[in-house]
């Protein structure tokens, strides 16, 4: 893969043009590609990728669109995505700040911490945050 990459630790988000997973990436956002376009904006679509769990295969994909339409006071927002056959399924959707893939495991996934307080745990669909579920974060 010729994107930034995670296994453990934070995601690292970078300009990848003409790679597959930019490709893939552009598919996914099209629609806000679209109506940033529609504004006369042309967004930054930065990618990254991580190992969320020791199966190669759930290896996802990080992604963000910059632009003045897009991000607001909060920064620019992140989606992940994991494979899923020949398609992508969103398992976690528009949050803003920097990512980073814990050690900590929940249902065999790696937990994910946004902005360094906000820990997202998987509940074997899709990432839930333990702020509105109330599930003590593990303690440091």
């Amino acid at each position: 893969m010729n994107a930034a990459w995670a296994e453990g630790g934070p995601v690292i988000l970078a300009q990848h043009p003409g790679t597959e997973l930019d490709r893939q990436a552009r598919l996914l956002v099209s629609p806000d590609l679209h109506d940033a376009a529609m504004q006369n904006e042309r967004p930054v679509l930065l990618t990254g990728s991580g190992r969320l769990s020791d199966d190669p295969p759930r290896t996802a994909l990080f992604v963000q669109l910059q632009s003045a339409s897009l991000c607001g006071s909060a920064g620019c927002s992140t989606s992940v995505y994991l494979p899923d056959g020949r398609k992508w399924i969103q398992v976690l959707d528009s949050v803003s700040g920097p990512i980073t893939i814990t050690p900590e495991m929940h249902e065999g996934m790696h937990d994910l911490l946004v902005d360094g307080t906000d820990r997202w745990i998987w509940n074997g669909t899709t990432y839930t945050d333990t702020q509105a579920t109330g599930e003590p974060a593990p303690s440091r």
